[in-house]
């Protein structure tokens, strides 16, 4: 539940917001009183969560759209599209499409590294930029862009040597980023989720889901909406002070 209407005014840009954390970012962002546009590679899913939001706020209009974060000309796309229906782009922005493809290290494919590594890491690099040249083009005041990372970035997991090292690359692309664009009033941070409950979790077998439960020092999986919490934190004023900084959402899991 939102505590404020701390995004008013505010037009946000979420990839993956079909489905999942995505999903919950955009239904927060939208009770605190941003326009939310839903982009996601299911035009389908993107619908549905649009049909989700509440636009009872003062001036918000949301939309749906189509893109492909690993293809720069369908991120372009996006983003020429949003500032013609808007006719500004987007001041927050989070980067929240990701996908899986596991397997243990000896037996991965090349192209399983590939596509994860295409879609998690370049395709988090392409939003990025490409929103943030939007803003620095308009001359925009101030810009929050938030990246999904998640905590096997920084510990690693069993099958996951692609999407592990893609979400470390994504902490460092965020800490760069930070740097190079703070100058322009654009702040960039990080979230790391743990166990979440999402349409990825849904196929874990539940004898590793207990396993995984009890690793966690709170007992349990998070939820998509507790994740959208701390974003809707760094996109707002209230972290007006924070830029590459990496936030762990994980229940305490692997504190030590």
């Amino acid at each position: 539940m939102a505590a404020a209407a701390r995004l008013i005014s505010r037009l946000t840009l979420v990839t993956g917001g079909g489905s999942g954390i995505g999903r919950a970012v955009c239904q927060r962002f939208a009770s605190e009183g941003a326009s939310v546009v839903v982009a996601d590679i299911s035009e389908e899913s993107a619908n549905e969560t649009l049909g989700s939001l509440p636009s009872d706020l003062r001036g918000q209009r949301h939309m749906a759209a189509v893109v492909d974060v690993a293809s720069k000309e369908s991120v372009k796309k996006l983003v020429t599209s949003i500032q013609t229906h808007y006719f500004q782009p987007p001041s927050v922005c989070v980067n929240s499409a990701g996908i899986t493809q596991d397997n243990f290290l000896l037996n991965m494919e090349e192209d399983q590294f590939d596509r994860v590594i295409l879609v998690n890491l370049k395709g988090s690099f392409l939003v990025t930029q490409a929103v943030a040249q939007a803003l620095v083009a308009c001359g925009a005041p101030k810009g929050s862009i938030v990246t999904v990372g998640s905590i096997v970035g920084k510990v690693g997991n069993i099958g996951q040597v692609n999407y592990a090292s893609s979400k470390a690359g994504v902490e460092g692309l965020t800490r760069t980023a930070a740097k190079e664009l703070s100058r322009f009033g654009i702040r960039c941070n990080c979230v790391l989720p743990g166990f979440i409950s999402t349409p990825m979790t849904d196929k874990v077998p539940e004898k590793v889901i207990n396993k995984m439960k009890s690793l966690v020092p709170l007992g349990r999986m998070g939820e998509p909406a507790e994740v959208a919490d701390v974003c809707a934190f760094l996109a707002s004023d209230d972290s007006r002070y924070i830029t590459g900084a990496s936030v762990e959402v994980t229940g305490g899991l692997f504190t030590g």
